[in-house]
């Protein structure tokens, strides 16, 4: 038989039929022989026709030796699921592709609602899996099975790698990055790792002499780095970093829409921004003048600006999934890790001055005693005039404008005039009231840290944060008035048992609340106002803050209860949170305003994605705090026993945290070290006291301690404390549960107690 391009390629089509149950695809050269009858010397002629598919693209062989298509999907492979489509199907595609057509689309069929005690299958995927899947070519499309979902076999840590023993005599060992991790691990036999690497790693389930085993699955850098506490807390809490090729791609080749049908000319609009110093992009812009109305006399517009992100993401591309997968941008001392590529939050969606920027706007009208009573969506095209830092703007409503606000200074008087109304109009509302000092990590070109910082707090910063409040409030009002689903904003009221806990520990601050009351911000801003003046307003405003919900995204509308809102949804940060991309788009759908509004897949996903953002958005933040925590260990490394004033801000079991005054570091001071007695906890004084002469420490205290540990990598501080605990006795269900357990140890002991000589024994009779 005579051998031929299109023969070849019939047969190895043709003939890729596996049985269900083999993961082997395609054909190996001797079964192609088969399939075509050819022997002897034709075999020769037949490895060269194969060798020149080979060299065009045609064929591939896999790792089996058999021969495929190249455009042919093995029968398994790893799928990454990519969205859900109009009619509720999970689409995945192929994980890794490097064809240069698209990737194909794949429909997952899913094992339907088999619970096991209130939890999914375990091979149930949903939109940002991985799984091991079966393939199955029909003629309606491509479907899968899913074999294993991904992620749930050994679970990769972060660590680094350190000298054991004294000089490093026991060799080298993993330590795990996350702070308060007791032990370290044994690399793997010919793992080739120096001292301080950063690793990725995995148990492996194996001991030596009773050490546990660690994988290294990759080594990611070196600690010795200046920026390694943001690496660090980056990979630990699984922030994803950089952008596809795609991304990238796309992002540079976007385009700034001009005025038309569905976008306005606003350039004469004197809008302006007014960010932190050092702000790199600038997402929202602002202006006010009073109200020329008759009917509205004494009253103001306030415009707000906001840049228009949706013009630029469509849903369902590249960056649109990318944004959703990141869910938020990440601010680390020493970096950003944005949502979204340069080109796009830096540049076109960055409303720097005096360039055309594409907006998002919403027009708001407040009354004389600055309640709104009405507000408009348009989409626009703007320049802004001017771009003030909060100081600047400060001193321009302070009366000395610098030569940056002077130019704009009559523009900013009468948005601070507009603010003073909405402000008194919040007051009245009420919402919490609790300021903390917040510190800003000062870092050098190297990335070492030179200070430690407390923000300034002007009204400038509230004036803003009361503008986009508003802005939020309009955006959640408007789609709801429209019947359009939407994602909102949510903080539900604190729970029963949270505000039991803060009425049984406020007696000891010679302070009440009475649980006959219902909770709201206002009785918890009443409360911190009476601790003000007792030394101990921050330790009231810590109360109230651990009683309160932490908010999250959800389809559903239940209110803001710690604005005292009961209509709100982010709209303000396109650039930084994918929450507020959704709502623009529905802003854009609801009110007909042109292109990139929210699509039909896209409604069908609102919870999924509502969830998936309130993880990222936790995560986000559990980052930036380790990433601060490092920083400020490593600055503190040097100064191990000076001594620092600081505050009680936990009380465990275990022993006390400590909050430092001068640079905000928290670091802990374990129970075992205070003092010569047992001290127990009473959770409901917040307080450790001692078992035999009822010596207190509690929550809020002002102390001493003197610094005896730091672990910059691992963020951990320990202290000594030095302060005298305060007189007090036992309470007497304390002493009645000490008296139990005393009792039972003495009937029932047995070993090292009698011994003498044990180091073990006499520890035990210093601690009882």
């Amino acid at each position: 038989m005579k051998i031929t391009r299109e023969t070849l390629i019939e047969t190895v089509r043709s003939g890729a039929n596996p049985s269900k149950d083999s993961q082997k695809t395609g054909l190996t050269k001797r079964e192609i022989a088969r399939a075509l009858g050819i022997t002897g010397d034709a075999r020769r002629d037949l490895r060269l026709a194969i060798g020149e598919l080979m060299k065009d693209g045609t064929f591939v062989r896999g790792d089996n030796k058999a021969y495929r298509m190249s455009d042919a999907l093995p029968n398994v492979m790893v799928l990454d699921i990519d969205h859900i489509d109009d009619q509720g199907d999970v689409i995945a595609v192929p994980a890794k592709w490097d064809k240069d057509q698209d990737k194909p689309q794949v429909i997952i069929r899913q094992k339907s609602g088999r619970k096991n005690r209130g939890h999914r299958n375990a091979n149930q995927v949903s939109v940002g899996d991985s799984a091991l899947c079966r393939l199955k070519t029909t003629e309606s499309g491509i479907y899968a099975t899913v074999i294993k979902k991904l992620g749930d076999g050994p679970r990769a840590e972060v660590g680094f790698v350190v000298k054991a023993g004294r000089g490093g005599s026991r060799g080298l060992r993993i330590r795990p990055a996350k702070k308060g991790s007791r032990f370290d691990y044994i690399p793997e036999k010919g793992a080739k790792i120096n001292d301080l690497d950063i690793v990725e790693f995995e148990l492996s389930g194996s001991r030596h002499k009773g050490e546990r085993i660690a994988r290294i699955i990759k080594i990611i850098g070196n600690a010795k780095h200046g920026k390694a506490a943001s690496l660090i807390s980056l990979l630990e809490h699984n922030i994803p970093t950089g952008f596809s090729d795609k991304e990238l791609s796309d992002a540079k080749a976007l385009t700034l829409p001009q005025v038309g049908k569905h976008r306005k000319d606003l350039r004469d609009l004197p809008l302006l921004t007014i960010d932190p110093v050092d702000a790199k992009d600038f997402d929202d812009a602002i202006y006010a003048l009073p109200d020329d109305s008759a009917k509205n006399r004494g009253g103001h517009i306030v415009w707000v600006a906001i840049a228009d992100v949706s013009a630029f993401v469509a849903p369902g591309s590249p960056l649109d999934k990318g944004a959703f997968k990141r869910g938020n941008s990440v601010y680390l001392p020493d970096r950003v890790e944005p949502m979204l590529p340069e080109e796009i939050s830096a540049d076109l969606c960055s409303l720097r001055p005096h360039e055309d920027r594409a907006c998002l706007v919403v027009k708001m009208r407040f009354d004389r005693n600055g309640d709104k009573i009405s507000h408009t969506f348009m989409r626009g095209l703007m320049r802004s005039h001017a771009r003030l830092t909060y100081a600047q703007a400060q001193e321009a409503f302070d009366g000395n404008p610098g030569e940056v606000a002077t130019p704009v200074s009559d523009i900013l008087t009468d948005i601070y005039t507009a603010y003073k109304a909405v402000r008194a109009a919040r007051n009245r509302r009420g919402p919490l009231e609790i300021e903390m000092p917040e510190r800003k990590v000062v870092l050098d070109k190297k990335g070492r840290v030179t200070g430690i910082e407390v923000k300034a707090r002007f009204d400038a910063h509230k004036l803003v944060e009361e503008f986009m409040i508003q802005a939020n409030v309009c955006a959640a009002q408007a789609l709801e008035r429209a019947d359009t689903p939407v994602i909102y904003r949510v903080h539900e009221p604190p729970e029963m048992e949270k505000v039991q806990g803060l009425a049984d520990f406020l007696p000891a601050l010679d302070l009440k609340w009475s649980m006959g009351q219902r909770a709201t911000p206002k009785r918890f801003n009443k409360l911190i106002e009476q601790a003000r003046g007792r030394d101990c307003e921050e330790t009231v405003s810590m109360s109230v803050l651990r009683t309160q919900m932490k908010a999250f995204y959800t389809p559903q509308n239940k209110g803001h209860f710690g604005l005292s809102l009961t209509h709100y949804a982010h709209f303000t940060s396109p650039i930084r949170r994918y929450a507020d991309l959704v709502v623009h788009r529905a802003l854009v759908k609801a009110f007909g305003l042109g292109d990139g509004g929210t699509s039909a897949e896209e409604l069908t996903r609102l919870k999924e994605i509502s969830e998936h953002i309130s993880s990222t958005e936790r995560s986000a933040m559990a980052a930036e705090r380790d990433a601060k925590d490092r920083y400020i260990a490593a600055f503190l490394a040097d100064k191990i026993g000076a001594t620092f004033k600081g505050r009680i801000t936990g009380v465990t079991t275990a022993g006390l945290f400590i909050g430092l005054d001068e640079t905000g570091a928290d670091g802990f001071v374990p129970a075992r070290t205070i003092g010569f007695e047992k001290f127990i906890f009473d959770e409901k004084s917040k307080s450790l006291i001692g078992a035999d002469t009822g010596a207190t420490y509690h929550f809020g205290r002002r102390v001493e301690v003197k610094l005896s540990e730091a672990k910059p990598l691992q963020g951990g501080l320990l202290f000594e404390i030095l302060s005298k605990p305060e007189k007090g006795t036992l309470p007497k269900h304390l002493a009645k549960h000490l008296a139990k357990r005393r009792g039972r140890s003495s009937g029932g002991f047995k070993g090292n107690r009698g011994n003498k000589g044990s180091k073990g024994s006499k520890h035990k009779r210093r601690r009882r």
